[in-house]
């Protein structure tokens, strides 16, 4: 993978879709149409929820970062202007397109992608090289997988996690906090308004 990490970073941003190719916007509403269940939301996350999301981040103790579906990449960037030169950010997901769209547009060699399930999260983190991860991000729409799924991830990102880590949830239904509060009973929580449409947050903190 070509690393883009010394360029600036508006230089690393203006890495764009070759001409033809669906824009972020135009990619994220096509998903969301196929299946909504996936997808979860008709718009990308706000600048401002993501600050909002990424705030109480220790970056400089941050070696290993994951998201789970990342689907355009609307955090990815964000993630990437704050990582250590000698972290490493993992993304999974399993839609296809959204892979290919992400390999074709994010060129920096702290970022994995693999294409797979967030249950597996374990078995990504130790086929990198790693045993733990210091923080999880999701966006994945718990409510809607299938029957048993939304546990599972819950309970593999619990020993996925770092002691003092977090995992960072943002969904639109508040129920979905009682999907991982059993396995990281630690959490703070707010709500984001200036978001379509307005979303919980989550920080589940790892004692």
């Amino acid at each position: 993978m070509t690393s883009t990490r010394s360029l600036p970073r508006a230089k690393r941003r203006s890495l764009s879709l070759a001409a033809g190719r669906p824009s972020d916007w135009g990619l994220f509403v096509r998903e969301f149409l196929k299946n909504p269940a996936m997808v979860a939301s008709i718009a990308p996350s706000s600048d401002r929820l993501i600050r909002r999301m990424l705030a109480p981040v220790d970056w400089a103790s941050t070696r290993v970062f994951v998201e789970y579906g990342p689907g355009v990449g609307t955090f990815c960037n964000a993630v990437l202007d704050r990582l250590p030169a000698d972290a490493t950010y993992i993304a999974i997901d399993p839609n296809p397109d959204f892979i290919e769209h992400l390999r074709r547009n994010i060129r920096d060699s702290r970022f994995v992608l693999v294409r797979g399930s967030a249950a597996d999260v374990n078995e990504i983190i130790k086929a990198h090289g790693f045993e733990k991860a210091d923080y999880i991000l999701s966006g994945l729409p718990f409510t809607t997988l299938p029957p048993g799924v939304g546990d599972q991830i819950a309970r593999e990102t619990a020993k996925a996690l770092r002691p003092g880590g977090a995992f960072l949830v943002y969904q639109f239904r508040p129920k979905v906090r009682t999907i991982f509060e059993p396995y990281i009973p630690k959490i703070d929580q707010a709500m984001e308004w200036w978001n379509i449409p307005p979303a919980q947050l989550w920080w589940a903190w790892k004692e």
